[in-house]
């Protein structure tokens, strides 16, 4: 009896073990067995369907008799927006309307409605724009914006855009680098990096996580002999301030010491027995804080407001948030680090001519 039951029992086990792994093979092979389709592990189709909605279509118009969906005027793809409120602000590259007049956003629905222009930041080359809800309110799904300070290498993005006018297109890459600077081509640069297809008209569109939420806006892509798969966008978090700053004032209101200034090579620093890093003044512009503080070309700070100054990006982005009227401590050294020196600035705001020039 014993043996009897040692072979039933030997022969159940054998049958679920080969139960189970026949049904693993086949739900392997058919994913949808378990109430989900094959390539649900694999699709980004969830995050799409909770952003794209919230990325328009950008389109100048001139009064030129030939019939469009804006009326009788000819349209111009520009580039692509993205709804930021409920209530019509859309936010994209500065680039994308600099210079034109009548402007139409042209939502996901194929609602066309015209726009106007609220407010720019060429130092981080975004604009703001408002529908014209006066006459005509559409029913608006505003973006869901995410943190770029989460923003990790590796992590996969999807580029929305309208490129080449086609319509609206999704394009898929990871993210190559973060804190991208000194680029030159905006005043402030904090670019994630990505190798996802950013197409001309792509420009002012939202880079979106695999959740579905903006971590930034399309800029700008290195154009050029062997280039390829090197796009930049602008952080989250960096137009969520600008956006807010255009909506409150019409304009970006900065703190600015008057100086141009380059990272000092840590080569340098160490030659010159600097601890951390700090930045060489290039220029310090006349009657600017810095000059009436006493700083002078060729001067290194190494400390502001006691905490060190390591790149040239943390030095502007620390002065840039304080308020005009502020009162701010400068530590560094001259001379070739010779003699050191203490000093203080009361900041002024940066005047938009300054950013014009790009300096």
């Amino acid at each position: 009896m014993p043996n009897s039951w040692t072979q039933a029992a030997s022969f159940v086990a054998k049958s679920v073990v080969v139960g189970l792994a026949v049904a693993f093979v086949a739900v392997a092979l058919n994913p949808s067995m378990l109430g989900r389709p094959a390539s649900a592990g694999l699709s980004y189709a969830d995050a799409v369907e909770r952003s794209a909605g919230a990325v328009v279509s950008l389109y100048s118009a001139n009064a030129v008799g030939a019939r469009s969906p804006v009326g009788t005027r000819q349209v111009a793809s520009l580039g692509s927006g993205v709804i930021m409120t409920g209530d019509g602000y859309i936010v994209t590259n500065q680039h994308v309307v600099d210079g034109v007049g009548d402007l139409f956003v042209s939502l996901q629905s194929g609602e066309i409605v015209a726009a106007a222009l609220i407010g720019i930041d060429i130092d981080t080359d975004l604009a703001l724009l408002r529908l014209d809800t006066a006459r005509y309110r559409p029913n608006l799904t505003p973006i869901v914006l995410g943190d770029s300070t989460d923003v990790r290498v590796g992590d996969v993005v999807l580029a929305i855009g309208n490129p080449f006018g086609i319509g609206q297109t999704v394009t898929q890459g990871i993210v190559s680098a973060t804190g991208r600077s000194q680029l030159g081509m905006n005043s402030f640069e904090d670019f994630v990096q990505t190798d996802a297809a950013i197409n001309p008209g792509n420009s002012g569109g939202a880079l979106v996580n695999a959740r579905g939420e903006m971590i930034g806006i399309n800029a700008a892509v290195v154009t050029g002999s062997g280039s390829e798969g090197i796009s930049f966008a602008i952080p989250v978090n960096l137009v969520r301030g600008v956006v807010s700053q255009l909506i409150e004032n019409g304009r970006v209101i900065r703190g600015w010491l008057g100086v141009t200034a380059e990272s000092l090579a840590p080569g340098q620093a160490r030659m010159m027995g600097i601890d951390g890093g700090g930045i060489v003044l290039n220029r310090v512009y006349a009657d600017s804080p810095a000059a009436n503080a006493g700083l002078v070309e060729g001067d290194i700070i190494t400390r502001i407001n006691g905490e060190p100054v390591i790149q040239l990006k943390d030095a502007l982005h620390s002065v840039a948030r304080l308020a005009p009227g502020t009162r701010i401590a400068l530590a560094g050294v001259r001379r070739g680090g010779q003699q050191a020196f203490n000093t203080s600035a009361t900041v002024t705001e940066r005047p938009p001519q300054i950013a014009a020039r790009g300096d």
